[in-house]
């Protein structure tokens, strides 16, 4: 087993929660989203995070708004719904319980 797939896929595992995470403060276009998730060395390249907005827009979570740009073709701005922030609320809750439950296992296996 190679240890770069297990890592990918962990990092998969929290990447909507950190999308979700972003936006609670506010809409974001999605290079700001990349650079974001880029300074938390949450390794993302575009023709993953693309899909996964649209993904979260047709779940009903994310809504956006298109903004034109001087510098181009217009932007996509990407903002939580009230239903999104219901759902982050709740991975909020699940996602403390999990950190402490992995903690816990981690942490009493390393003293053995």
């Amino acid at each position: 087993m190679k240890i770069e797939n297990t890592k990918a896929q962990m990092r998969k595992g929290v990447l909507e929660y950190c999308i979700l995470s972003i936006l609670k403060d506010g809409e974001a276009y999605t290079s700001d989203i990349l650079d974001t998730l880029k300074e938390a060395k949450m390794l993302v390249v575009e023709g993953t995070i693309y899909p996964l907005l649209t993904r979260l827009k047709n779940a009903g979570l994310l809504a956006y708004r298109w903004e034109e740009s001087s510098s181009g073709p217009p932007r996509k701005y990407y903002s939580l719904t009230e239903t999104g922030k219901l759902f982050l609320d709740e991975l909020n809750t699940t996602w403390d319980e999990l950190h402490r439950a992995v903690n816990k296992v981690t942490a009493s296996t390393e003293k053995q």
